[in-house]
């Protein structure tokens, strides 16, 4: 990890640091995510559990898929479900899925790429590693959001992006110390190939030990930075963080955070995924693979899904 990296950041377009005069966001919370598994077994982190839906808001969820290495045969996917009323974000940053849709589409996506689905009115889709992969085994790392649609769309109809790691914006800071890989959303004027009914930014930053970084932040935006890999510290008190954590950030034009000096062999940075987008404020509703607004628009997705309005199996 990651699969997208270059030898020299500062080679790279710079993000500038803002102002002293900006107002840095505190942290709010620390959160730790608890272990479990998905779909046919592969073992994840949920990232957000524990977070007021009201701090994540526009975000519904987030797992952190791996890091795994599989021996041959063990590598897993997810069976054939339904999704209604939000978007799916799966970036991969080590080994393959395939995904495959009750309406005829489908994909690849590997080291560095990024998938967006917006289900919308619904479909059905499948996710699982190649026959090749389960032959062989291998490492298997990645993460899947979840971004909510306000009401005005979660009846839209569905839409694909495959979105190549080649494709994502790099950017450092002024020292060079980060890599900013920018997927969807904007950052001091430098925008992410990523397309999203809901305003948000989704970077993943690769950071050096011993590096400190401040990024300029929307003040309408909220937002949070998970920890995949390594450990550091956050916001301008430094609080400590460590894999598999997640800090809410208070208001402000800013946030701030470094990679510890002494990093392990296995994760020589720190590895952070850093999520802002600005709240919809609507009412949620969410159970299972649906999120609408009420209780009785859950009901109508299960009564559509179970008639097959969402589309069936292939064949």
């Amino acid at each position: 990890m990651p699969a997208i990296t270059v030898e020299n950041p500062l080679t790279l377009p710079r993000v500038t640091t803002p102002a002293l005069t900006t107002a840095a966001r505190p942290v709010r919370a620390v959160t730790t995510a608890p272990s479990g598994y998905e779909g046919e077994g592969f073992p994840v982190r949920r990232a957000f559990a524990g977070i007021n839906h009201r701090v994540l808001d526009p975000f519904i969820m987030m797992d952190q898929m791996g890091e795994v290495e599989y021996a041959p045969g063990e590598p897993k996917g997810t069976p054939w479900h339904p999704h209604r009323g939000f978007e799916t974000v799966t970036y991969l940053m080590d080994g393959t899925f395939v995904h495959q849709d009750s309406q005829g589409g489908g994909g690849v996506i590997g080291d560095g790429d990024t998938q967006w689905m917006t289900a919308g009115s619904g479909l059905l889709h499948i996710e699982a590693p190649p026959e090749s992969l389960v032959m062989s085994g291998g490492l298997f790392h990645g993460v899947q959001l979840w971004v909510n649609l306000p009401s005005a769309d979660k009846m839209t109809s569905p839409r694909y992006q495959d979105i190549g790691g080649g494709n994502i914006t790099l950017l450092t800071n002024e020292d060079g110390g980060a890599l900013l890989r920018l997927i969807a959303g904007e950052l001091d004027g430098h925008g992410g190939p990523g397309i999203t009914h809901t305003p948000i930014t989704m970077i993943h930053a690769t950071v050096a030990p011993g590096a400190e970084v401040t990024l300029p932040w929307r003040q309408d935006f909220n937002a949070l930075g998970y920890v995949l890999a390594g450990r550091g510290g956050v916001g301008p008190d430094r609080r400590p963080i460590a894999t598999g954590q997640t800090a809410v950030f208070g208001s402000g034009g800013s946030v701030t955070f470094r990679a510890d000096p002494s990093q392990d062999a296995h994760t020589p940075s720190l590895e952070l995924l850093l999520l802002g987008g600005r709240p919809i404020g609507e009412p949620v509703a969410h159970y299972g693979p649906f999120v609408m607004n009420t209780h009785a628009e859950l009901v109508q997705a299960f009564e559509d899904f179970q008639a097959g309005r969402l589309g069936r199996v292939p064949e």
